[in-house]
């Protein structure tokens, strides 16, 4: 949650925006976006990609920046030719955390009344798939944002972690939550503890991240999964989701009766339907998103 600068060394060049990105935009109103990049990406143009986009402060995530997201976020969620997203940030950083300049002056009735930080969770209710392609610093909000998301491929160079404790505060956007539930308690709470980072291949060895590619080729690695996610059954795929997330909220017994509730619930489909057919007849399936 923190987006602690005073700790990271001093970056000489501005992040740069990944290349063929385009110009900002909202999909929705046409108004250009202040602090992020959206594109729709690959072959088919089934991949929204979405930038965050704060160079001089290592993509510091201030309202204005979690407000555009969100908005983002929508517009991919309601686009019917999308099928997976891919959040990304600089080469330098990811998201070095949240603006701490924005919070300093916050007290706890300013927390608890206005339910602080409370719309950072948009990102955790979209139904599509999220990649994050994650590059440099993702530090706490940063890190935590990352978390949200359902698939996490790291750039060699990228560090995690949540430095909170070392300006007295604690994670607030699910830090301590999704990080011991994804690495395990004994490294969550060193991490937590210490605010001491960890480095991709830390990370991938832990069970934060699934895959490592060079700094360059990140973020089309993370394109080209999303295209492959993006080609199958988008109803189908949203239900494989949420299957797998109810893993974190849930007993195995719980766990087990939503899988085949939903199982049997794609036998409603059509898309199972043409699945299956093709399967049978040895020919790549059309599926209609039925």
């Amino acid at each position: 949650m923190a987006a602690l600068r005073t700790l990271l060394p001093r970056v000489r060049a501005p992040l740069r925006p990944w290349p063929g990105c385009p110009a900002p935009r909202s999909f929705s109103s046409g108004a250009g976006f202040e602090y992020i990049i959206t594109a729709k990406k690959g072959k088919n143009s089934n991949v929204g990609l979405i930038q965050l986009n704060r160079p001089k402060a290592l993509n510091a995530l201030c309202n204005g920046l979690i407000v555009e997201l969100n908005q983002a976020l929508q517009d991919f969620e309601e686009d019917p030719t999308v099928g997976a997203i891919v959040l990304t940030g600089g080469e330098k950083a990811f998201a070095a955390g949240a603006d701490i300049k924005e919070m300093q002056n916050h007290t706890f009735q300013d927390c608890y009344s206005g339910a602080f930080l409370s719309h950072w969770d948009r990102l955790t209710r979209v139904k599509k798939p999220i990649i994050a392609a994650v590059n440099g610093y993702a530090l706490g909000g940063g890190c935590e944002l990352a978390m949200m998301c359902d698939i996490i491929y790291a750039g060699e160079k990228a560090q995690f972690g949540q430095p909170e404790i070392l300006i007295g505060t604690i994670p607030g956007a699910g830090g301590t939550q999704r990080l011991t539930r994804a690495v395990g308690k004994s490294l969550a709470m060193e991490m937590v503890l210490t605010g001491d980072r960890i480095s991709a291949q830390d990370a991938k060895q832990a069970g934060l991240v699934s895959k490592i590619f060079p700094v360059e080729t990140l973020i089309e690695e993370a394109i080209q999964c999303a295209e492959k996610i993006a080609s199958n059954s988008k109803i189908v795929t949203a239900m494989a989701k949420e299957s797998v997330n109810a893993a974190f909220e849930m007993t195995l017994t719980e766990g087990i009766k939503l899988e085949k509730k939903l199982f049997y619930s794609t036998f409603a489909t059509e898309d199972r339907k043409e699945g299956m057919t093709a399967f049978v007849e040895k020919r790549k399936a059309n599926f209609k998103d039925q």
